[in-house]
């Protein structure tokens, strides 16, 4: 069955209101691995090579996340490069995905600057920092 541009919008909705909300919190639930998952299909089925960066790096998202040990030596960087690779990605997107695509940028660059001890997002809705699950 082929995604439509409405699962596209409701899967970049549920990995924003994941990464605005306490990340350590969030990788004990189950959902957090398909929901890196649902993210890197959704890349891999756009089929742009400008995409290839962010694949990677999620997956080494979700493997890091899948290890039980948290490091937000690794975690920090990767978001970051998540954060500003999305955004990028933004000017490929149509329509209502194009500004989800650019909340989703943002909040990853967020999240990475409160890992490493920068300022909170506006809406202040950034995760606590990971450092204490490590």
């Amino acid at each position: 069955m082929e995604k439509t541009e409405v699962q596209n919008q409701v899967h970049l909705d549920s990995a924003i209101h994941l990464l605005a909300g306490d990340l350590s919190e969030a990788t004990d639930r189950s959902g957090l691995d398909n929901q890196f998952q649902r993210w890197i299909e959704d890349l891999k089925a756009a089929n742009n090579p400008a995409f290839h960066q962010l694949v990677v790096d999620l997956q080494a998202l979700k493997a890091h996340f899948g290890s039980g040990t948290l490091d937000v030596d690794v975690i920090a960087p990767l978001l970051a490069r998540l954060g500003t690779n999305t955004t990028q990605a933004a000017n490929f997107a149509e329509g209502n995905t194009a500004p989800r695509v650019a909340k989703l940028g943002e909040t990853l660059s967020a999240v990475a600057a409160q890992l490493k001890g920068g300022s909170v997002a506006p809406d202040g809705t950034v995760p606590q920092d990971m450092s204490s699950h490590n």
